[in-house]
């Protein structure tokens, strides 16, 4: 195994209100909600491995602060976020982190990789951690999450509202999984059916099509939609409200909904899918490229057709 690169940042005591990939701070009535910011406004927030890493070790924090109730999830700059990291020059899946979601064996282990790109049990292993692992960690936090949305949530971004216990929205953000463009069927935490329902799960998938916070409302998939000038300002009022409630309270009935969802089939349904995700991988990479030719440019300039 190389030897594990853990950057500052991905120390729960490093992490203050400036500290980039993500940033962390409190406040609130009595201090009793944690803001995680993403930081990469540069690259409208993608997320490469550092920023999961730091968004782990600030999620950590929130819950070891016996005086924080609430976790508020935002971006900086115009984006939540773009999605999983796929070409910057930030971009670090190459690089080892020590594992916090699974227990698996290490991706950047060179041998048996052919060009660039990864073998299938890497890019399993991989995707096993940082993508769905990660995503389910964060659901099953015993804090509310809220979800504060702005500007563009594609792909990975999705998986990061969708693991929060709720969205709040602006009237200008938008939202999309265009993956299938790669002949991969949606991001790894397949949630889709269950956030959007069935038929307009399809849709989006089958489509890669953009749809609004106004379509995302009335599909059921976010809480409240407000004018981006005041959407702090309603997720702070939710937080007041929220943050009066026990600890307990709170903690069980997030506990309780979440295992309805789990009864209904979510976990399964979504283990199922990863296995069929890292088939199309292992299929495209027969071809040559386990994204299917698509990269940064190619997907942007896809989704604003």
């Amino acid at each position: 195994m190389s030897d594990a690169v853990i950057p500052p940042a991905l120390r729960p005591d490093d992490l203050g209100p400036d500290t980039s990939p993500v940033a962390y701070e409190v406040g609130g009535p009595d201090d009793a909600v944690a803001y995680v910011t993403l930081n990469r406004p540069d690259y409208r927030n993608a997320q490469n491995s550092v920023m999961t890493y730091s968004l782990d070790a600030a999620f950590r924090k929130a819950v070891d602060d016996a005086a924080v109730k609430v976790i508020v999830l935002r971006a900086n700059g115009k984006h939540f976020s773009a999605g999983h990291d796929i070409g910057t020059p930030e971009r670090d899946f190459d690089t080892y982190y020590e594992n916090a979601a699974t227990l698996h064996w290490d991706h950047t282990d060179t041998s048996g990789r052919s060009g660039t790109d990864m073998t299938a049990d890497q890019r399993l292993a991989r995707e096993t951690e940082v993508y769905m692992g990660m995503c389910r960690r964060w659901r099953d936090m015993p804090k509310p999450v809220i979800a504060q949305v702005h500007g563009a949530c594609i792909a990975g971004g999705l998986m990061l509202a969708w693991s929060a216990d709720f969205i709040v929205a602006s009237d200008d953000a938008f939202f999309s999984d265009p993956v299938a463009r790669m002949g991969i069927p949606g991001v790894e935490y397949f949630a889709h059916a269950f956030v959007l329902g069935p038929r307009r799960a399809k849709e989006i998938l089958f489509t890669g099509d953009r749809f609004t916070s106004a379509q995302a409302l009335d599909w059921g998939m976010v809480n409240h939609v407000v004018p981006r000038e005041e959407l702090a300002a309603k997720v702070d009022a939710i937080c007041e409200r929220m943050v009066q409630m026990p600890m307990q309270g709170l903690f069980l009935s997030k506990k309780a909904v979440n295992i309805c969802e789990d009864q209904m089939g979510m976990r399964n349904a979504m283990d199922s899918v990863f296995g069929w995700h890292h088939y199309a991988h292992a299929a495209n990479a027969e071809q040559g490229d386990s994204l299917g030719g698509m990269d940064a440019k190619s997907m942007k300039s896809a989704g604003e057709r």
